[in-house]
């Protein structure tokens, strides 16, 4: 197993809009790329499990043209609204750093 923080070249948050953040995964190397595709790690349940949101709720596209994936999840509080933490969404990306992906070399 490899963590997710070892085999991203970009793992970033940012917000979409004040009601959802949106994650963006970015591989240097094709290879790479299909590799984490083909293990099915990456998919709307996990983000549904690691954001507490649910699976129907997450916008999932993994997008080889960019060797990325980029899932949207809806934010727990509007940013800037009183008990945001992170107004930006910059920071929502760390549950995914520790993400265990299966490598066979």
């Amino acid at each position: 197993m490899t963590t997710l923080r070892h085999l991203a070249k970009v793992c970033k948050s940012k917000n979409a809009g004040p009601f959802e953040v949106t994650l963006d995964i970015i591989f240097e190397t094709r290879a790479i790329f299909d590799k984490v595709l083909a293990t099915g790690v990456l998919c709307p349940e996990l983000f549904a499990r690691l954001y507490n949101v649910r699976a129907e709720d997450v916008l999932f596209t993994p997008y080889p043209p960019a060797l990325a994936f980029k899932a949207t999840i809806p934010r727990h509080i509007p940013a800037g609204d009183v008990g945001d933490t992170d107004v930006y969404g910059a920071q929502q990306h760390a549950p995914m750093l520790d993400v265990d992906i299966p490598m066979n070399d």
